[in-house]
């Protein structure tokens, strides 16, 4: 599984490619996004895969969570997305 951290400053388009890349080696990924404006682009870039993995026959879905992460010695509460995907029949 594949871990993919976003911020709020991250390109929705890159993160999709990103996110694109690890589903098609994986079943599973995930997404870490701290605060607001990181899950939003987060939501965006899945929303964004959704259509690249479409056409070549696959659907994903998301699950969220909450995940503590230290960052900078710092302990912080996170929203990771699991990110899945299933086949198109």
């Amino acid at each position: 599984m594949e871990i993919l951290k976003v911020a709020s400053n991250s390109n929705p388009n890159s993160v999709a490619g990103a996110l694109t890349s690890a589903m098609k080696e994986h079943v599973i990924a995930e997404i870490q996004a701290v605060g607001a404006g990181a899950v939003n682009q987060s939501i965006k870039a899945i929303a964004i895969a959704r259509g690249f993995m479409m056409p070549i026959g696959y659907e994903l879905s998301f699950v969220p969570a909450f995940v503590s992460l230290n960052l900078n010695g710092e302990d912080r509460t996170a929203i990771k997305l699991i990110v899945h995907k299933t086949r198109i029949v």
